[in-house]
């Protein structure tokens, strides 16, 4: 129906859908249901996302995929007559799969139509070609995030325009997910050579950015200095998370499960679902004003000395009458040992014969995924399922958050069963599933020992080596620095340094003020160079350290040191490029 300037024209429709309607896709979905089951039915493999719809055909001759796939085609277009749906054979296409140097390509049709084959096809934004290289796949993504980079190279120069925070932030949002999408379907590829070095041209300019350096500067100096990890790598991590939260474990857990939200068909009826609240209780007189429970249970979790373990504790009246410890492997977390002391606890609710319970805990972030039905953790839908059957039973159960070491009794001796549960169990775990946040350290840190290596065996960085020997120390490190301007050319010895300008034909010899035959290098102005003398004669009194290039290394890792060192380095670069500016 269709009302303009007053006129009213309205027409009965007993096929398709609106554009863009809130029920098209629920009414596709129940549409299209029915065809993907015939077709598994019939031993076709399909896939569906929307409207997009992949099928798979295997043979050993093209005839037998050719008998296979029109079968099916004709199937589709039969089905699609009986519910009103015309399919378009011109924007179907095909694509052959194989790794014979010869072969024949089969002919499909559909209603008459010849289906176009292709070299590669884009699935749901990912470009597979006929090789599975995905060599073109990597080409476009690069294209996008190198047009990123043009944008960003006219608004971000090295003494001027955006501040390196507002790139890092670009970078992460914008360039890294580009690359990344898709990542664990093509990172295979990401070992090949030619792939790294299309990903590495669009890695340097952000890394370059990002530190403020000079264009010269190395990749491997420049993603040291920017604090991020080379793009394989990150692709790598990325197909790796995917997998655990697939439920491949990790290789230093052994057989040990990975933790995985429940599936939302696993998950009760949304028709099925009770509200879930719980009350703020600041001190003991709103703790003692609630006090009307039959029972109330205490619930903590605790990590002390790399062991983790959570307890809860059952009170009637003013009296404990019974508790419970629970031991967690150490790699779990304190939020996982709220949840586990939550679960159990409501699970004892069920077993229980009075008819009014209390439950107390003093972890808002567990309380408040309890009581989110869109929170598909583990322990929680266990919560949530324990509390939906007590409520059936005709047990009233209270949600109660109390503040943690606030003098509460029950949350005291709940919180000291904890810790006791984590340091003197010797028994088997109770939970021992890994969280998602222990897989992506674990992965984050074989990507770190990866870079390590690769930037050691490295021939470039050599002046960024003297203060990082280590990339793994400088990416924690450089986060607390944040080198920009003239720390950076300091650090890569790429800046207004007369042997650099002479190299690059900017300066016509690459000696020192101090001594035509000394090279000026950032070494030498540091340690060696006597018109700095008073400047590095303060800071060895000062600190007690001698500047020497044995030493930058421990002088900008040290705390102690680190702000006067940088400081001190940035002075000499400062001095240095306006001596050099008036003699270019």
């Amino acid at each position: 129906m269709v009302r303009y300037a007053g006129e009213e024209v309205a027409r009965s429709t007993n096929k398709g859908c609106v554009q863009g309607s809130i029920g098209g896709p629920i009414l596709w979905n129940l549409l299209l249901d029915p065809l993907l089951h015939e077709l598994e039915r019939r031993g076709y493999y399909v896939q569906a996302f929307a409207d997009d719809v992949v099928m798979l055909f295997d043979g050993n001759t093209a005839l037998d995929i050719e008998r296979q796939a029109n079968t099916a085609l004709k199937y589709i277009e039969e089905w699609g007559a009986k519910n009103k749906l015309r399919f378009a054979p011109h924007k179907t296409c095909a694509m052959t799969m194989t790794r014979k140097l010869k072969y024949d390509n089969p002919r499909l049709t559909m209603g008459g139509v010849d289906i176009a084959l292709s070299k590669q096809v884009k699935i749901l934004g990912l470009h597979i070609d006929e090789k599975l290289t995905f060599n073109s796949h990597v080409g476009i993504q690069t294209s996008k995030a190198l047009n990123i980079y043009k944008q960003i190279s006219r608004a971000a120069k090295i003494n001027w325009g955006l501040h390196p925070e507002i790139i890092r932030l670009i970078y992460i949002a914008a360039v890294e997910p580009v690359i990344l999408y898709a990542a664990s379907a093509w990172a295979p590829a990401a070992d090949k050579i030619g792939v790294q070095k299309l990903l590495n041209s669009v890695q340097r300019g952000f890394a370059q950015k990002l530190c403020k350096s000079y264009r010269t500067v190395s990749l491997h100096s420049a993603l040291t200095l920017a604090g991020i990890l080379p793009l394989d790598l990150r692709i790598q991590e990325a197909a790796a998370l995917y997998e655990t939260k697939r439920g491949s474990p990790l290789p230093e857990l052994g057989d040990r499960e990975t933790e995985s939200k429940v599936g939302f068909a696993e998950t009760p009826h949304p028709a099925l679902h009770m509200d879930i609240i719980f009350e703020r209780l600041e001190d003991q007189s709103l703790v003692d004003r609630h006090n009307v429970q039959e029972v109330r249970i205490f619930t903590d979790g605790s990590k002390i000395e790399g062991k983790v373990g959570a307890a809860l504790s059952v009170w009637k009246g003013e009296s404990e009458i019974r508790n419970q410890k629970f031991s967690l492997s150490a790699y779990c977390t304190v939020y996982q040992a709220e949840l586990l002391a939550i679960c159990k606890a409501t699970g004892g609710i069920l077993k229980g014969r009075e008819r009014s319970y209390g439950l107390y805990s003093d972890s808002m972030a567990a309380l408040e995924t309890v009581a989110n039905h869109s929170s598909l953790h583990p322990l929680a839908v266990e919560s949530r399922e324990h509390l939906r059957k007590a409520l059936t039973q005709g047990k009233d159960v209270s949600l109660y958050w109390i503040k943690a070491h606030a003098g509460l009794q029950g949350n005291e001796r709940a919180d000291e069963l904890a810790k006791e549960a984590a340091l003197a169990s010797k028994r088997k775990p109770d939970y021992d599933r890994c969280p998602v946040s222990y897989a992506k350290k674990s992965i984050r840190n074989r990507s770190i020992v990866k870079w390590s290596e690769r930037y050691r065996v490295g021939e470039t960085a050599s002046v960024t080596k003297l203060f990082f020997p280590d990339a793994g120390d400088a990416y924690r490190l450089i986060r607390k620095i944040r080198p920009a301007g003239l720390l950076t050319q300091i650090l890569t010895g790429h800046g207004g340094f007369s042997q650099y300008l002479h190299r690059f034909k900017c300066g016509e010899n690459p000696s020192c003020d101090c001594d035509p035959s000394v090279e000026q290098t950032v070494p030498h102005l540091l340690s060696d160079c006597p018109i700095f003398d008073q400047q590095r004669f303060d800071f060895e009194q000062k600190y007690a350290e001698k500047i020497t290039k044995s030493k930058y290394h421990e002088l900008i890792a040290s705390k102690a040191t680190r702000e006067a060192f940088t400081l001190y380095c940035e002075k000499i670069c400062a001095v240095t490029l306006k001596k050099n500016k008036s003699n270019v």
